[in-house]
């Protein structure tokens, strides 16, 4: 519910503050003041595009910034919720959390919204304030018209038996369709997988008769090398070994470096017991005799390996010849071959599991469209008790409404199951019992759609707190019909903030708060402000209203009984119940 509505620098309407209450509100005034600024400014809070032109001039003709801010109260869990996410923040009086939703335009149209403090995008901004505020204009009795609004009142109608039929019927529809499309996609790919299958299946195949190891193909070459290289190795590790340890026929003159190591040795140690600098040199050298004679060891081993083997070379050429095809296809190394292996054989499971998964999404096909042929059974039954409960209900309406012989037709038409069951909605009106009834939105007058939105409207609101802003529901009607009217809103008010843009005095008698647009003019710009009227001035502007700007007795006296008329209890005309499952 909105407690407070402030407008600044927004059409004609320089600053302007309302405070609202629940209940019946009538926002009047007179023809180009700007009453319809209200109803502007609450849709720039819905996140409506600014009109061209809608910020206000000063009297020098530059352009301002328009403004709009609205107080909420009473606020549902699903704003609250939202508001947080937003990282608004709400103001904390006694009553329960406020929320203040913002909206500014600037001369050159740019816009800002804010939700609890917070700069939010406008589509933001309209996720929070839609669940507040329903606006019914001009726009509204277009949507009207279309199927998928008028399917939407009847099942807000049918009450929340319908809508739980509805939503278990979406949420299967939903989960059919994603496992159909994937059911669908397998199917349709069924041969590209096949021949990925033979692929795959044939290069592990091929890579699995090579059978590599990782790192094969470097210890293979490693071995080529040394191979090819044997006789140069042997030349030179038998010159090390001769270097090393000497020539064994020769040994006198031709000592290796490790008898002359040990004589070194010696010596040092015949004179180590004399002087600790000799004894330290005694003990180095006898490390690196050490060291020469394992050396020798190693090489002795080394140079005994060193045997030339054509058949073993041969061999391996042959096996890198083996792995040299598979890196061709599949990698450029062996570990890159083995890794495209392992990835394959993943993928080869994934796709020969596919025929399982086929199997499976076949059984959940089958029985979600089982389990939505029976909700759009459930849903068809539902929607027709809804139509025929709604069709008496708006026919009293518009009996009510002046509209005696009219009659509202709700036509469920058969047709594919879709996203929201297997039919369609159509109204179809006739204003007379020999019409032919129609389509409503091209048979209905502009004035018999006005009563039969108000009556729909009346009828299907579900909206308990919710404040609903009515503009032109009184178009072309008057007298009679806009008493009923009048008292139709103030019933609807019992349950919901209503706000009533209205030029007719019979609509505003009902009204349990008045606010007036005044124009004014200075002869360089015309600025309108909005007083509310007082409880005893309330005959006066009614008559006023009537009147025009001289207002007689007979319209004092005229206002004065519609003020009568509406103080009356709502007895008389009442609003047709709902369907019991509401």
């Amino acid at each position: 519910m909105i407690s407070e509505l402030r407008i600044s620098d927004l059409g004609v309407i320089a600053e302007a503050t309302l405070d609202l209450a629940p209940g019946f509100t009538a926002v009047t005034g007179e023809t180009g003041a700007g009453k319809t600024m209200i109803v502007s400014g609450l849709g720039l809070l819905l996140g409506q595009r600014a009109a061209r032109g809608i910020v206000r001039r000063d009297a020098v003709g530059a352009e301002r910034t328009a403004r709009v801010e609205g107080r909420f109260g009473r606020l549902p869990d699903p704003v609250l919720d939202r508001v947080g996410d937003l990282g608004g923040v709400f103001d904390e009086p006694d009553d329960g959390p406020e929320l203040v939703l913002a909206r500014t335009v600037g001369a050159a149209g740019r816009s800002r919204a804010y939700v609890g403090g917070a700069q939010v995008p406008v589509a933001a901004l309209s996720t929070v304030s839609e669940e507040l505020i329903t606006i019914h204009g001009q726009s509204g009795q277009i949507r009207l018209a279309l199927p998928e609004t008028q399917r939407d009142m009847l099942d807000r109608f049918g009450g929340e038996q319908l809508l739980a039929i509805r939503a278990d019927y979406r949420a299967s529809w939903q989960d059919w369709r994603a496992a159909s499309a994937e059911l669908d996609t397998l199917r349709t790919q069924a041969r590209e997988r096949a021949r990925e299958v033979d692929m795959l299946r044939h290069a592990l195949d091929e890579i699995a008769a090579v059978d590599p190891t990782p790192g094969e193909d470097e210890e293979l070459l490693a071995e080529t090398r040394r191979l090819q290289a044997v006789d140069d190795l042997r030349v030179g590790a038998a010159k090390a070994a001769l270097a090393l340890n000497g020539d064994e026929v020769d040994f006198d003159t031709s000592p290796g470096a490790a008898a002359l190591v040990g004589v070194a040795r010696h010596a040092l140690e015949s004179i180590a017991d004399a002087d600790a600098p000799a004894a330290a040199l005694a003990a180095r050298t006898r490390e690196v005799l050490y060291q020469l004679n394992d050396l020798g060891a190693d090489l002795a081993g080394y140079l005994a390996g060193l045997e030339a083997d054509p058949a073993r070379l041969e061999e391996i050429t042959a096996r890198r010849a083996a792995l040299s095809a598979l890196h061709r296809k599949y990698g450029d190394t062996t570990d890159a071959v083995l890794a495209w292996a392992d990835a394959s054989r993943a993928r080869l499971d994934d796709l020969v599991g596919t025929d399982d998964r086929i199997e499976q999404l076949s059984a959940r096909v089958e029985q979600l469209t089982s389990r939505l042929e029976g909700l759009a059974r459930d849903l068809t039954a539902a929607r027709t008790a809804a139509a025929r409960h709604l069709e008496d209900a708006v026919r009293v309406e518009l009996a009510a409404l002046a509209m005696p012989q009219a009659r509202l037709t709700v036509v469920l038409e058969p047709g594919e199951r879709g996203p929201w069951g297997a039919e369609t909605t159509e109204f179809l009106f006739a204003a007379n019992p020999g019409s032919q009834p129609g389509p409503l939105g091209k048979v209905a007058s502009g004035g018999e759609l006005s009563r039969v939105r108000l009556a729909l409207e009346v009828t299907v609101a579900d909206s308990p707190g919710q404040t609903l802003v009515f503009d032109e529901v009184d178009s072309g009607v008057g007298g009679a019909v806009a008493v009923e009217i009048g008292r139709r809103l103030k019933r609807l008010a019992e349950r919901s903030q209503v706000v009533v843009v209205t030029h007719l005095a019979q609509v505003a008698a009902f009204a349990d708060r008045h606010f007036v647009v005044v124009k004014a003019d200075d002869g360089h710009i015309t600025t309108s402000g909005v007083r509310e009227v007082a409880e005893a001035d309330r005959a006066g502007e009614l008559a006023r209203m009537m009147a025009g700007i001289d207002t007689t007795d007979t319209a004092l006296a005229h206002a004065e009984e519609l003020l009568a008329v509406a103080a009356e209890p709502l007895s008389a005309g009442s609003l047709v119940p709902k369907p019991s499952s509401r």
